[in-house]
C-alpha cells in the first residue's frame, strides 16, 4: 500500500496486523484494528456533523489513546487537526482557538470545563465535539450544547477519501514575538519523507516498544506517533506527571521495556543530576534520541558511559521544517565535558545552509546564519503571509520556486563536514524543550497588575533546564516587589514554561545611548546573582 496521507500508516497495519497492540495508555491497550476501527467512527461522525475538506478541529484532549484516536480521526475526515495544551492558560488558548477558527473543539471529561470557558457567552463559530467516556458520559457543562456526542464505536471503513499529500495535516502553534502564537502548516507531504527516513535509518520493526514522552502540541511527538504506526510497534504513552519524577522515569523505561527513548535533552539532564540510571541499565533499550535543545555534554558524557549498549543520536530541526532536519550519531562516549556536539548532516531531503549578511557561504569554521530548505519545509504561518514572508525567503543558489527557512540560530559548517550550532541570533531561546519568545512574556507583563515596566532576558545555564528566563521589574509606584505573585498573575496568560525563574527589582530599568532598553546590562547584573548564588 503506498502512504500518501498520514492515516495510510494505520491503515496498512490495520490490514496486515490488526491484533497488534498499537497505543499503551497506562492500563489501556489499543489494537491496531481497534484504533483503526474506533478512528473510522470518529470521523463519520465528523462528516455527520457537517464537517467538510479543510476544517480545522481543536483538540483539547490529554495525551491519551482517545486523543490519538481523534488525531486519526480528523486527518480520515479530510480535515487538519490542532492540538491545544490542556495545561496553558485560557487566554493563550482563546488567541489559538481564534487564530485557527477551528468548526469544533473535542473535549473529555478532564477537560471540559476548560472547554466551556473557551466556548460559553463568545461570539465564537467554533462547537463543541464531546467524546463521551464511562465515567464522562455526559456534557454537564451549564452554557455549552455539545455539537455532537461520540462513544468509543468502531467501524469497518472510513469516509472516502479525496484528500492530497499536500494537503495541511495539523497546525502547531508556536511563541510569537507579538504576543500571539503562530500557526505553522505542516502537510502530509512534510511528514512522510521524515517518517519513512527515519524508520528505516533507525530501523524499526514491529518488535519495537517506543517512548511517547513530548506531550501531542510539540512537533516531537508526531515521530512518536506516526513513526510507530509505519513500524507497526507498539507507542507507550509517557503520563506528563512523571516529569517531575525522574526515577520514576526509569522505572518506566525499564519496566516497559522500551526499545526508544525520545525527549528533549533537559529531561536527560534531570534525570543524570538525581542519578537514577544504573549501569548498564534499561537493557532492552536500543537508542536514544534527542532534539528541541542543546544537551549538555556532561550530562550526555553520564548517560553514554552508564549505556555503552545504547545508540545515541541528536536530532535537530524547528518546527517551520518539520520534526528534525539533521542527524548526528554520538561516535563515542566524549571525554572532554566541553566538546561540542554538532548538529550533524541533513536528514535525507533535507538541505542546511550557513550563510553570511551578503547570502553567501562563509569561510568554513567561521559563523553565519543557518538556513533550512527541502521537504519537510512548511508552507508557512497560518493566515499570516506577513510572518511568512520575513522567514520564508527563496534560495540564492536555486530555482526561484526553491524557499528555505531562517531559522535564526547561528551555526558553522566544521572542517569535518558537520554543522555546529552557536546559540540565536534574535530574542528566541529554548528553555526545557520548549521554544519561546522572550517578547511573547514582555507583552504578557505589560498588561500584568503592579508592574510599571519590565524586561525579559535569557541566561544559558548548565543546568537541566537550558535557558534560564529572568525578568527585571519595575513596580508601580506604591507596590511591594513581590516576585510570587507577579508570577502567579502572569500564569494566567502564559503557560509555566514560559514563566521567568528569576527577578530582580529596579528604579528603573537601564538604557543605552539610542534610548533603548540596555538588556546587555540586565543580563549582566542576572549573570552575575547566578554566579554568587552559585558560589
Amino acid at each position: 500500500m503506498t502512504v500518501r496521507l498520514l492515516q495510510d500508516y494505520l491503515i496498512r497495519q490495520a490490514q496486515a496486523r490488526p491484533r497488534a497492540v498499537a497505543i499503551v495508555d497506562g492500563d489501556r491497550r489499543l489494537t491496531y484494528a481497534e484504533l483503526d476501527r474506533q478512528s473510522n467512527s470518529l470521523a463519520w461522525t465528523l462528516r455527520e456533523a457537517g464537517c467538510q475538506k479543510g476544517d480545522r478541529i481543536a483538540l483539547l484532549l490529554p495525551k491519551s489513546a482517545v486523543a490519538i484516536v481523534s488525531m486519526f480521526a480528523v486527518l480520515k475526515a479530510g480535515c487538519i487537526y490542532v492540538p491545544m495544551d490542556v495545561d496553558s492558560p485560557r487566554d493563550r488558548l482563546d488567541l489559538i482557538l481564534g487564530s485557527s477558527g477551528s468548526r469544533f473543539l473535542l473535549a473529555v471529561g478532564s477537560s471540559a470545563s476548560l472547554a466551556e470557558q473557551l466556548l460559553a457567552g463568545t461570539a465564537t463559530t467554533t462547537r463543541l465535539g464531546w467524546l463521551e467516556s464511562p465515567s464522562h458520559p455526559e456534557f454537564l457543562g451549564g452554557g455549552v450544547t455539545p455539537g455532537f456526542r461520540w462513544q468509543a464505536a468502531e467501524s469497518e471503513a472510513p469516509p472516502e477519501s479525496t484528500g492530497s499529500s499536500e494537503d495541511v495535516a495539523h497546525l502547531l502553534f508556536t511563541s510569537g514575538s507579538t504576543g500571539r502564537p503562530k500557526g505553522v502548516m505542516i502537510t502530509h507531504a512534510n511528514v512522510i519523507p521524515f517518517i519513512d527516513w527515519a524508520t528505516s535509518h533507525f530501523n524499526y520493526t514491529p518488535e519495537d516498544y517506543i517512548s511517547g514522552h513530548p506531550p501531542l502540541h510539540f512537533d516531537l511527538s508526531t515521530l512518536d506517533v506516526y513513526g510507530t504506526s509505519a513500524a507497526g510497534a507498539q507507542l507507550h504513552l509517557v503520563s506528563p506527571k512523571l516529569n517531575l519524577l525522574p526515577h520514576k522515569i526509569a522505572d518506566f523505561i525499564r519496566d516497559r521495556e522500551l526499545t526508544q527513548w525520545f525527549s528533549v535533552p533537559s529531561l536527560l539532564s534531570y534525570m543524570a543530576k538525581f542519578d537514577v540510571v544504573r549501569q548498564n541499565d534499561f537493557p532492552k533499550l536500543k537508542r536514544l534520541l534527542w532534539c528541541g535543545e542543546r544537551f549538555p555534554t556532561p550530562a550526555l558524557i553520564y548517560w553514554m558511559k552508564r549505556l555503552p549498549h545504547v545508540e545515541f543520536t541528536n536530532l535537530y530541526g524547528p518546527t517551520e521544517t518539520t520534526i528534525a532536519s539533521s542527524f548526528y550519531k554520538v561516535p563515542e562516549c566524549p571525554v572532554a565535558e566541553d566538546a561540542p556536539i554538532p548538529i550533524g548532516v541533513p536528514c535525507a531531503g533535507e538541505t542546511l545552509l550557513v550563510l553570511d549578511e551578503q547570502m553567501q557561504p562563509p569561510p568554513v569554521g567561521d559563523m553565519g546564519s543557518l538556513y533550512i530548505g527541502g521537504v519537510g519545509l512548511s508552507p508557512g504561518y497560518w493566515n499570516d503571509p506577513e510572518k511568512t514572508r520575513a522567514v520564508f525567503v527563496d534560495e540564492p543558489f536555486g530555482p526561484a520556486s526553491h524557499r528555505l527557512y531562517k531559522t535564526g540560530d547561528l551555526a558553522s559548517l566544521g572542517h569535518d563536514g558537520l554543522v555546529y550550532l552557536h546559540g540565536r541570533s534574535d530574542s528566541q531561546i529554548k528553555s526545557r524543550g520548549y521554544r519561546i519568545e522572550l517578547g511573547e512574556i514582555e507583552v504578557a507583563l505589560q498588561t500584568t497588575n503592579g508592574i510599571r515596566e519590565a524586561a525579559v532576558v535569557a541566561i544559558e545555564s548548565t543546568g537541566f533546564e537550558g535557558a534560564v528566563i529572568c525578568c527585571a521589574v519595575v513596580p508601580e509606584r506604591g507596590v511591594a516587589f513581590e516576585p510570587q505573585i507577579l508570577r502567579q498573575r502572569l500564569s494566567q496568560r502564559l503557560p509555566h514554561y514560559m514563566l521567568p525563574s528569576r527577578w530582580l527589582r529596579f528604579e528603573r530599568l537601564p538604557l543605552n545611548g539610542n534610548g533603548k532598553v540596555d538588556k546587555p546590562v540586565i543580563r549582566s547584573q542576572f549573570s552575575e546573582s547566578l554566579h554568587s548564588e552559585v558560589s
